[in-house]
């Protein structure tokens, strides 16, 4: 069985991830099954620069075929922001999912309904020595100021998805997995991560 290192510590990634790759026949591993825990700054301008250096970073220390993700979640109205700045967005010292959801609430006010948005990743899968392979997907929606749900993590519970009526934290992982940012990455890297897995 081939083995695939997912590089997150995020645990609502990792299970988001599992389940999309569960078909591959793949051993899937954690940085955390391999003790690995590397110290490697987000200091990209992009999701591409950030996903890469955590594919790379990973796959060299591990000597593993691996994959990595950036993502964020992109306001209309406040030009594109969080962003890439989308996991530390919270000015508040050791801020939790929570804080982040209130400050960008509190960061829309007095900005004109609907606050349309999307969610956007960027996966890249990378080999030991160094080469790199990449794919995105986008999910839109609008910002909601109530909380709804209780799946997913991040922005998920404020975060209305387009056409569905239900935030992505009312969804159930098979249905996240069907119209998420991720999972429509990871579909479209799907092809070129079987010919890794095997290159027969």
């Amino acid at each position: 069985m081939s083995k695939l290192l997912i590089a997150t510590h995020n645990p609502g990634k990792i299970r988001e991830l599992q389940d999309l790759l569960s078909g591959l026949g793949v051993d899937l591993i954690t940085p955390q099954a391999l003790g690995l825990d590397l110290e490697l700054e987000e200091d990209g301008s992009t999701y591409l620069e950030n996903a890469t250096k955590k594919a790379i970073g990973y796959a060299k220390y591990s000597n593993l075929l691996t994959l990595a993700d950036d993502s964020g979640l992109e306001v209309n109205t406040l030009n594109g922001a969080p962003g890439i700045y989308s996991a530390r967005y919270s000015p508040k010292p050791r801020a939790n999912d929570k804080d982040r959801r209130d400050y960008l609430i509190d960061q829309l006010q007095g900005h004109k309904k609907p606050w349309l948005a999307n969610f956007h990743c960027t996966v890249v899968l990378a080999t030991p020595a160094g080469e790199t392979q990449f794919a995105e997907g986008l999910c839109q929606g609008e910002i909601i100021s109530t909380e709804r749900g209780q799946g997913g993590f991040g922005y998920d519970p404020i975060f209305l998805v387009a056409g569905l009526g239900k935030t992505m934290a009312e969804l159930s992982l098979a249905e996240k997995n069907q119209v998420s940012h991720r999972s429509r990455a990871v579909k479209t890297l799907l092809p070129v991560l079987s010919v890794y897995l095997d290159p027969s």
